[in-house]
């Protein structure tokens, strides 16, 4: 079995370029399902102590009533802090499963898709969380003291969130010469390494400005930035990770003072928002976003119309 994994994971690293985060998350889901296989855990919620073997223990039985168990596994199990697993990380790991037994079917290892006909749970139709133009100007005013470069560093990366609705993931693995000044876009690499340009707003602009100009000074005076060369940077001059721009999506919320909690993909989910809100067509969001289906996009209408129900009900005299 542990054979056919690391097929599956070739598969689809040459096949549909999925990136090194992605194969990571579908190898540790998969393992999931090996080491609950292997030595299913006694109590819902707890991993066995045989935990690592699944993958190398032999043949796994892929049945409908072994997906059956892991499924009330899945949905019974909790988290290192005590709450039950959320339904999207659910879904994501039967996801992962699934095209996993496609590839044996296709490869001959098994006869039969069992999960053909079986009951899976459905997704949340959660509407995405997103700030008001207010409050994201009231968010972008705000900031709490930082030295130079790192707060016009994290100005021109909440700038750009904003202004473009690239995921936190394309901006850290941005690079100066993505950048195009003169134009007013950037490129960016997308997921399945989907490449495509994004326009640019002045603000961000100017904030990007201001951070390259005053990270010169700091680095080097009069030093010039080559194309390859990290967009964004750590303390030491290394590329910034995507863990860290939670942090300081964190840092500046509280400067704030908010009082919701605030992700890096509310970003995404504003610009998103305020463009359909002021007559940006859906197909021309689809582009901007990178959404490979227009189906990913519209889930922003139904926020954008509940936007113009409420201004219906406040505006109209006989609602």
């Amino acid at each position: 079995m542990n054979n056919s994994l690391h097929k599956f994971l070739g598969e689809l690293k040459a096949q549909r370029n999925y990136s090194p985060h992605t194969l990571r998350a579908y190898e540790r889901d998969l393992r999931d399902f090996l080491d609950f296989s292997a030595a299913p855990p006694a109590l819902p919620g707890t991993r066995s102590s045989a935990e690592g073997a699944g993958a190398d223990a032999g043949p796994i039985k892929l049945d409908r009533g072994r997906l059956r168990a892991y499924l009330a596994f899945l949905q019974s199990r909790k988290t290192a802090r005590g709450a039950l697993l959320r339904r999207a990380s659910v879904l994501r790991k039967i996801a992962s499963l699934r095209s996993f037994v496609r590839f044996l079917v296709e490869q001959g290892e098994i006869k039969a898709d069992p999960f053909i006909g079986l009951p899976l749970p459905k997704k949340e139709s959660l509407l995405p969380r997103f700030l008001t133009e207010e409050e994201m100007s009231a968010l972008l005013r705000a900031g709490p003291e930082r030295k130079p470069p790192q707060r016009e560093r994290d100005v021109a990366i909440l700038e750009l969130l904003y202004s473009t609705g690239i995921r936190r993931a394309e901006l850290c693995q941005l690079n100066a010469g993505d950048v195009d000044f003169i134009a007013g876009f950037i490129r960016v690499m997308g997921k399945g390494s989907r490449e495509r340009l994004v326009p640019v707003g002045q603000p961000a602009l100017a904030a990007l400005r201001s951070y390259l100009s005053v990270r010169r000074s700091k680095e080097a005076q009069g030093k010039s930035f080559q194309g390859a060369e990290p967009l964004f940077v750590s303390v030491r001059g290394r590329r910034l990770s995507s863990a860290a721009v939670p942090l300081i999506v964190h840092r500046w919320a509280r400067a704030a003072k908010f009082s919701k909690a605030l992700t890096p993909h509310m970003f995404r989910h504003s610009f998103a928002t305020h463009l359909l809100d002021r007559g940006c067509d859906l197909k021309s969001v689809q582009e901007m976003l990178g959404h490979k289906n227009l189906s990913s996009t519209q889930i922003y209408t139904h926020v954008s119309l509940e936007h113009l129900r409420k201004v219906y009900q406040k505006a109209h005299p006989r609602v």
